[in-house]
């Protein structure tokens, strides 16, 4: 898939309301991302991603840490960790990312399976490519709950509202899944042809100060 910038932003203005320069930036890294991920197919499932990342990141549309970095939380607290060399890093595994991956255990499974060094440099969770990597697999694959974007969205079938069990039980699923309906209309407007030639910006026109 791929995604006609100015067409994107105008119908999200349409739809949301005016973004700011570093709102527009930060959707264009998504869809970037996006737009290099080969497993996700489905237009919906990337909606329904799209619009978590809205609500876990409090609009912003970049990778965050948790406010608050994990404080009287249980996994609030430091754990020392030692990598294949015998160096040792002491972190606080609370939220990070576009989906907020929290425990250490999970930065471990994610760094195995993604290939990095999540584990040992949380921080990683920050960048733009390691967050939406992140997103995709776990939400994909069911690593944060158990529920996956195919057991709500495939064939004909498409639960945005349960779909919010991927991440978070039941909560605010109805904003996400209202975010993710017009998500999906403002996708499927602006969805164009793979054509590697084809500029990809973010025009000054479309973003509007908010």
């Amino acid at each position: 898939m791929h995604f006609d910038r100015s067409s994107f932003l105008d119908h999200y203005v349409q739809q949301f309301g005016g973004l700011n320069a570093a709102q527009g930036g930060a959707i264009d890294a998504l869809l970037r991302a996006a737009e290099g991920d080969g497993d996700v197919t489905d237009i919906r499932w990337l909606a329904y991603m799209m619009a978590t990342v809205k609500h876990e990141c409090a609009g912003t549309w970049r990778p965050i840490e948790e406010y608050g970095r994990g404080k009287g939380m249980k996994y609030g607290k430091p754990v020392t960790v030692t990598d294949d060399t015998g160096k040792s890093f002491t972190n606080v595994y609370y939220g990070r990312g576009y989906v907020q991956l929290t425990w250490a255990d999970n930065y471990r499974e994610m760094g195995r399976a993604l290939g990095n060094r999540l584990l040992f440099d949380p921080s990683l969770a920050l960048d733009p490519e390691v967050a939406y990597q992140i997103m995709s697999l776990g939400m994909r694959k069911g690593s944060f709950t158990g529920r996956k974007l195919a057991d709500y969205i495939h064939d004909g079938a498409c639960d945005y509202v349960n779909a919010r069990k991927i991440i978070n039980g039941l909560d605010q699923a109805q904003r996400i899944a209202g975010y993710a309906e017009k998500l999906e209309t403002i996708l499927r407007a602006s969805v164009v042809a793979a054509i590697p030639e084809l500029p990809v910006r973010v025009p000054d026109t479309a973003v509007a100060n908010g």
